[in-house]
């Protein structure tokens, strides 16, 4: 907490308070059990974490980015599967607040902020990962509809939630004819692949999004025609920080998890914690945390302050603590020796939950 306000502070301790109580009790069991634990995650948003960067008039906490960082790396101490997702969740609603006209923002945001109702963001697909601006799903105009076919690949809460972000060709190649709308569930024509079986992230479901002639309406754009790439783009610059934050909680959990393993396991008559060289590896792992944390803050502010800078160093700090915070779980692990193997043992979920950090979310 050092560096910051006395009321992001208080923001950190309640979502602290919550992830201590209402997440890291049932970590284990969301994982095994694959649960997508909706009913916590309505109490997270009762406390404000469903619209955290989302304005006030429509629900929304009206947080900064930083305020918005700090809360997600303390609720990923208590469930980074969880709140990664609630961080997609987040960047939907305040896309759609963000872009999205009078109309459209007071009938999505208030029901989403609430958690209400959830929220998927659908961008990648089978052809196209990196390689956004090539995306194939189509949306043909139709007077006042649009039909829409394609299919969506590795969506976050595919199948579970009610609205989805989606970006879709409305004209010619590359990124200037794609356009973002808002699809609800139950549109005719929009069904969903096989739940993934995923390696970690198991309290979110996984789906393939497909859409067969989905005929919605027009109002449901988000934006001019044209638009959608860049706004994918700039959800994606808090998506980038937001999962950053969420590695870093897991790195921070897993520290004090090795810490408290290694003052209490004895090997050769003493605790492991009397050994120079753990002692060492420990005050390396809490110093690259820390480096990593600072910079995924500096990046928080730097898009909440509007720099030119902004979209370079958020990319900096999701691949600089995606990596370093994945690394730190690891050494995490292996100090546990073979109990981090065990599924009794915390530290091997976060391990897993946080692989995916390195790939997803540009």
């Amino acid at each position: 907490s050092a560096g910051l306000t006395e009321e992001q502070k208080e923001f950190q301790k309640v979502a602290l308070d919550f992830a201590a109580k209402e997440m890291a009790p049932h970590m284990a069991e969301w994982d095994e059990k694959e649960i997508f634990p909706v009913e916590t995650m309505r109490k997270a948003a009762q406390l404000g974490f469903g619209g955290i960067y989302v304005k006030p008039d429509v629900g929304g906490s009206g947080l900064s980015r930083l305020d918005t960082s700090i809360i997600f790396e303390a609720l990923s101490t208590g469930c980074t599967s969880t709140t990664a997702y609630m961080s997609i969740h987040n960047m939907c609603v305040w896309m759609i607040d963000t872009f999205g006209n009078e109309e459209q923002r007071r009938r999505f945001c208030p029901s989403l902020c609430s958690m209400e109702k959830f929220a998927s963001y659908c961008l990648t697909e089978p052809g196209s990962g990196s390689d956004a601006a090539s995306l194939l799903t189509s949306a043909q105009r139709k007077g006042d509809t649009y039909v829409l076919n394609g299919s969506k690949a590795f969506i976050s809460g595919g199948g579970d939630t009610d609205v989805s972000c989606v970006m879709c060709r409305t004209g010619g190649p590359g990124p200037r004819g794609i356009s973002c709308l808002v699809l609800e569930k139950g549109t005719p024509g929009l069904s969903f692949g096989k739940k993934e079986k995923k390696v970690g992230w198991n309290s979110q479901p996984t789906r393939a999004v497909i859409f067969e002639d989905c005929v919605f309406p027009v109002g449901n754009r988000l934006g001019a025609e044209g638009q959608g790439f860049n706004i994918a783009m700039k959800g994606l610059n808090g998506g980038r920080i937001n999962i950053a934050s969420c590695s870093s909680g897991a790195a921070h959990a897993s520290v004090l998890l090795a810490q408290e393993h290694l003052t209490v396991r004895k090997q050769f008559g003493e605790p492991l914690a009397n050994n120079q060289y753990l002692q060492f590896r420990l005050a390396e792992m809490a110093t690259r945390l820390v480096a990593a944390r600072l910079m995924v803050r500096h990046a928080a502010r730097a898009l909440q302050e509007g720099r030119e800078d902004a979209a370079v160093l958020c990319s900096m700090a999701k691949l600089f603590a995606t990596d370093e915070c994945f690394a730190i779980c690891n050494q995490a692990l292996q100090m546990h020796g073979g109990y981090g193997y065990l599924k009794d043992y915390a530290v091997q979920q976060f391990v897993r939950d946080i692989r995916v950090h390195q790939i997803l979310e540009g």
